[in-house]
């Protein structure tokens, strides 16, 4: 069963979703995060080795001409669990 902790969704400009993912970035080097909007906030703890899943996806809804395309980056980890590193690499360019 899925639990939705945190959720929050705002249209910014790319140089300030750029300065969000570098403080992400930095939080989640650190091993701790908290996110929080309004009355809403969540604190996490971040294990020394997560899954990244990084995922575009393209739509076109009915009735519209325009192409909505999406780039998803989710990390995934199980409470207590540090995992390993499994080899491979993603280059982003």
């Amino acid at each position: 069963m899925e639990k939705v902790l945190f959720k929050s969704e705002e249209k910014k400009q790319t140089s300030e979703v750029a300065s969000i993912l570098r403080t992400v970035a930095d939080k989640i080097e650190s091993g701790r995060i908290t996110l929080s909007h309004g009355q809403d906030e969540v604190q996490l703890t971040i294990p020394g080795s997560v899954t990244l899943e990084l995922k575009v996806e393209e739509e076109t809804k009915p009735g519209r001409d325009k192409l909505k395309k999406s780039l998803e980056i989710e990390l995934e980890w199980y409470e207590g669990d540090e995992g390993k590193p499994v080899s491979g690499e993603v280059k982003i360019g």
